[in-house]
């Protein structure tokens, strides 16, 4: 019989005796469920600058830390071209827990027992993952970062720094003060999930609210037809406003 191969790890846990604490785990059940722990991070966006320098087939993550949480972190994780496999550790309560279980994500109940992570290990090696949908329904505030794969590495883009969003051909430009970037995602879909944050100007275009410096009329095209259009500190581009979405811009900006 052939030796099973173990799996490459990466516990993230803002907290170290949670880290230790499974490392432990892992060490007493490697007889039937060998492991190899590649390293622990602190929080999400640790973990993800660590699987840059090398790919692992199971990340570990807890749900609630700072910087980037485990929800976050797995939407992440799931725009690598090999995406590892996610196990969720967790201390909500049984409700949350029967969630979790509905939506087929696996999940280790703190204090986590050795019985129960060598079942989420041999879960991991059918390589079940959570999907994108289900992520995003667990985590319904939204993400703190975008994620952006360039040169085969992911960059992370603070939502925050964000001024607009706008749907070009099959992918959306996301614009900071900096540079534009490259999203491999859906304008109405953004426009849900950021619906507190970003405001629709146009079919094609979403804006930061918070980011606007004003508004101003604007003549361009064939027919010479005036237009609002929205100015940004910082950049150049001035965003037109459609008319259909005029009387909405108007009164979320106050002008």
């Amino acid at each position: 019989m052939n030796a099973v191969p173990p799996l490459a790890v990466l516990i993230v846990d803002d907290e170290a005796p949670a880290r230790a604490r499974l490392q432990d785990l892992l060490g007493d059940i490697a007889e039937g469920h060998p492991t190899r722990i590649v390293g622990a991070a602190a929080n999400g966006v640790e973990a993800l600058g660590m699987l840059e320098q090398e790919r692992v087939d199971l990340v570990l993550t807890d749900i609630r830390m700072p910087v980037m949480n485990g929800i976050e972190l797995a939407r992440h994780l799931g725009r690598l071209e090999q995406p590892p496999a996610v196990v969720f550790t967790t201390a909500y309560d049984e409700y949350a827990v029967r969630a979790f279980e509905l939506a087929a994500v696996d999940y280790l109940l703190k204090p986590v027992r050795a019985s129960r992570l060598a079942d989420a290990l041999a879960k991991v090696r059918r390589h079940q993952r959570p999907s994108e949908e289900t992520l995003r329904q667990l985590a319904p505030a939204g993400r703190g970062h975008f994620s952006v794969s360039e040169r085969g590495r992911i960059l992370l883009v603070p939502v925050a720094d964000v001024l607009f969003l706008k749907a070009e051909q099959k992918y959306v430009v996301a614009r900071t003060r900096e540079r534009e970037y490259l999203l491999d995602e859906s304008l109405v879909q953004l426009e849900e999930e950021f619906a507190g944050r970003f405001l629709r100007i146009h079919r094609n275009c979403l804006i930061a609210a918070q980011a606007v410096k004003g508004v101003a009329r604007a003549t361009t095209g064939e027919d010479g037809e005036a237009h609002w259009v929205v100015l940004f500190d910082g950049v150049t581009e001035q965003l037109p406003v459609s008319r259909r979405q005029w009387p909405a811009v108007k009164e979320a900006l106050g002008v």
